[in-house]
C-alpha cells in the first residue's frame, strides 16, 4: 500500500469519525411550548395512596416516562402559596424575591398587604387589580420574554389571583383568575389595557358564573365513593356537595371542581393565542389545587381528598393528551410541581395530653414596651406584630438615640424567658448569619417586609394575634413532593437525590437556552 492510498484511508476514517461525533453531538430543539404545572399543596403520600383509583395516561404516565426527582422541598420556612409560586418562578428564595408569603405587614401604613396588591392597578372584570411589582427580581418568563425580543407568549392561570400574578412575572402577555365575587374569568390592566375579546367570549360560555349554581360535587367514581385510604377513621360515607351562597365561587375554588376550568382554560388560551405554533418558546403556566374542601381538615373531608386526586389525574391526563396531540411530545416540555405545604390540621393536644399552649403576640408586644420603659422610658417601642414577627418603632429609637441592634438584642433576652418560645431570631442575626442551621428561617426572610423580631413557638403551641385573630401552630411536620420533567429531551428516570424547587426555574432556562432568572444561583436539574 503506498503513501497515498494510507493517506486517503486515514482522511476517510477521520471524516466518518468527525461526521459521527457531529450527528451525535447534535442537540435536543429547545421545545415549542413549555406548561409549568404548580399543584397547590400536593402530597407525595396522598399522591401514591390515591395510585390505585387513578387512570393510566395522567400520574402514571407521568411516573412512568418523565424524569421525577421523588424527594423535592423548598429552601426556606414558612411556605405559603404565594412564596413558593415566586420561587418557582424566579430560582431563588423570600431573602430575594421578597415574597415571604400571602401576606406581610406593610412597614409604612402598619396595615397587612397582598403578596400582588398595587392600588395603581385596575382590576378587569373584577374589583380586585394588582401587579407583579412587590417581585423583586426576574421570573423565567420575564427572561423568555427579553431573551426573544418579546416574540414569546407567556400567559398564567390559576383560580386565585396571587398565583396567576406571580406565576406571570412582570413581562407577561397576562395573567388570569376566577374572581371571587362574580366567578368570572378576569385580569389586571397591569398586562393588558383591556380583557382580551377571546377571555370575554370565554366567560359568557364557559365561566364558572354559568355553572356553579348547578354543579354538584360528589364522588367522580364508585371507588371514590366507597374506598377510603384514611381507614384509621373507619367507614366513610360518601359526600355531596353544593356551591350556593355569598361564598360560592369561594368555596368552588377551594374544590377538586375547580381543576377542570384550569384545564379548560388552559387549552382556549392555547389555542386563541397561537402558543407553539411557530419556532419561538412560548410559556404557559398552570395552578391546580389539591388541598382540602375549603380549607377545612382532612379529618372532616376525607372521601372529599382523595376524589380530589383522582379528579386531578383526569385532569393532567387531558392537559397532557391535549398538547402532545396538538403539538407532538418532542415540542412541548412540561413540568409539574407542588407548593410543598398543606392545610393546618386543628388537633385537640389538650385532650391526649400533648403539651401545648398559646403565645399572645399583641398582649407581649404590651409586655415588652413596659420593659423597654423601665430602661429608655415610656413610649410605644413595639409598633406593631403579624404572624410571629414583632415590628419595632425605628423612629422613636432614633429619637432616643437608641440602636436597633440594642433594642432587639433586649428584646431577644426578654422573649427567651417566655413560656412557649423555642426561638428567637432578630432581623441582624437573619442578615448575617452564616449558620447552616438558621439557613431556611434566613431564606425566607426578607428585610423590607418582615419585622425586627421572629419567633419561633416551640412544637405544639400556637401564636395568637389578638388583633387579626390569626392562629399559627407551631409543627415541624415535612410535606413530601416530587418535581417531574416530561416531555422535550427527557427520558424515564427516578432520581431520589434530594432536591430543591428553586431549581426547576434555571433547569428551564437550560432546556429553552436563555439566561436564568436574574436572581437565581442554583443549579439546574440536568
Amino acid at each position: 500500500m503506498t503513501n497515498k492510498t494510507i493517506y486517503l484511508t486515514l482522511l476517510a476514517i477521520l471524516g466518518f469519525q468527525a461526521d459521527t461525533l457531529a450527528d451525535s453531538a447534535q442537540p435536543t430543539a429547545a421545545p415549542r411550548l413549555v406548561v409549568s404545572i404548580s399543584i397547590d399543596q400536593l402530597r407525595s403520600d396522598y399522591l401514591q395512596a390515591f395510585a390505585p383509583l387513578y387512570r393510566e395516561d395522567g400520574f402514571k404516565r407521568l411516573f412512568n416516562e418523565g424524569r421525577v426527582y421523588t424527594h423535592a422541598s423548598y429552601p426556606f420556612t414558612p411556605i405559603d402559596r404565594s412564596s413558593a409560586i415566586a420561587s418557582i418562578v424566579t430560582g431563588t428564595t423570600p431573602y430575594y424575591n421578597n415574597i415571604v408569603g400571602q401576606r406581610w405587614m406593610n412597614r409604612k401604613t402598619l396595615r397587612p398587604i397582598g403578596s400582588v396588591d398595587d392600588r395603581k392597578q385596575t382590576g378587569l372584570n373584577t374589583g380586585d387589580g394588582g401587579s407583579a411589582a412587590n417581585l423583586s427580581t426576574s421570573t423565567i418568563g420575564d427572561e423568555l420574554k427579553m431573551a426573544t425580543a418579546g416574540k414569546a407568549i407567556v400567559y398564567a392561570i390559576a383560580p386565585w389571583r396571587d398565583a396567576a400574578i406571580l406565576s406571570a412575572g412582570h413581562a407577561a402577555d397576562g395573567a388570569l383568575w376566577i374572581d371571587d365575587a362574580s366567578g368570572h374569568w378576569c385580569s389586571t390592566d397591569y398586562y393588558v389595557t383591556s380583557l382580551p375579546s377571546w377571555v370575554q367570549a370565554y366567560n359568557r360560555l364557559q365561566a364558572p358564573s354559568q355553572k356553579v349554581q348547578t354543579t354538584v360535587w360528589e364522588p367522580s367514581t364508585l371507588l371514590t365513593g366507597n374506598f377510603s385510604y384514611f381507614m384509621q377513621m373507619g367507614e366513610q360515607q360518601p359526600f355531596k356537595h353544593t356551591f350556593a351562597g355569598e361564598r360560592r365561587f369561594v368555596e368552588y375554588k377551594a374544590s377538586a371542581m375547580v381543576n377542570a376550568d384550569m384545564t379548560d382554560m388552559a387549552k382556549q388560551c392555547a389555542a386563541s393565542t397561537g402558543m407553539g405554533n411557530d419556532k419561538v418558546t412560548d410559556l404557559l403556566s398552570i395552578t391546580y389545587y389539591a388541598g382540602n374542601y375549603d380549607h377545612r381538615t382532612v379529618t372532616e373531608c376525607q372521601m372529599e381528598m382523595q376524589d380530589t386526586y383522582v379528579r386531578l389525574d383526569n385532569e393532567i391526563a387531558r392537559l397532557v393528551s391535549h398538547f402532545e396531540k396538538a403539538l407532538g411530545r418532542e415540542q412541548v416540555l412540561f413540568v409539574l410541581t407542588s407548593t410543598g405545604y398543606s392545610d393546618e390540621e386543628t388537633s385537640d393536644y389538650q385532650k391526649y395530653r400533648i403539651p401545648t399552649g398559646t403565645f399572645y403576640m399583641d398582649r407581649t408586644a404590651n409586655l415588652m414596651n413596659i420593659y423597654f420603659g423601665a430602661f429608655w422610658g415610656q413610649g410605644i417601642y413595639v409598633e406593631a406584630t403579624f404572624g410571629n414577627q414583632m415590628y419595632l418603632n425605628h423612629q422613636l429609637l432614633e429619637s432616643k438615640k437608641i440602636s436597633v441592634t440594642d433594642a432587639t438584642q433586649r428584646a431577644q433576652e426578654f422573649l427567651a424567658m417566655m413560656s412557649g418560645v423555642r426561638n428567637v431570631y432578630t432581623s441582624l442575626q437573619l442578615l448575617t448569619t452564616q449558620n447552616e442551621n438558621l439557613l431556611k428561617v434566613r431564606n425566607g426572610f426578607s428585610a423590607e417586609h418582615c419585622g425586627d423580631i421572629v419567633i419561633e413557638a416551640a412544637p405544639g403551641w400556637r401564636i395568637h394575634n389578638e388583633n387579626t385573630q390569626e392562629n399559627l401552630l407551631s409543627r415541624a411536620s415535612f410535606t413530601q413532593f416530587p418535581i417531574i420533567f416530561w416531555g422535550t429531551g427527557t427520558t424515564a428516570e427516578h432520581i431520589q437525590t434530594p432536591v430543591t424547587a428553586d431549581q426547576i426555574a434555571p433547569t428551564i432556562a437550560r432546556c429553552i437556552r436563555i439566561r436564568a432568572p436574574n436572581a437565581c444561583s442554583s443549579k439546574p436539574l440536568f
